[in-house]
């Protein structure tokens, strides 16, 4: 489903959602590396988040 949504959207958003797909992964590792050296509560719960975005970008959920 939504595959077919993306290019349901403007072309703004659909062009907004390819650029976050895009950057989150190169965020989501320094954000993983930065937690190995200095973990606090607010880097692990922006690395949850980071990883919750990329695994719904892999499964085409957004």
């Amino acid at each position: 489903m939504s595959r077919f949504y993306r290019y349901r959207i403007p072309p703004w958003a659909r062009k907004c959602i390819f650029v976050v797909e895009t950057c989150v992964t190169p965020i989501m590792v320094f954000q993983l590396i930065r937690t190995l050296f200095i973990p606090t509560t607010l880097d692990i719960l922006i690395l949850a988040v980071l990883i919750g975005l990329v695994i719904a970008f892999y499964l085409q959920w957004i």
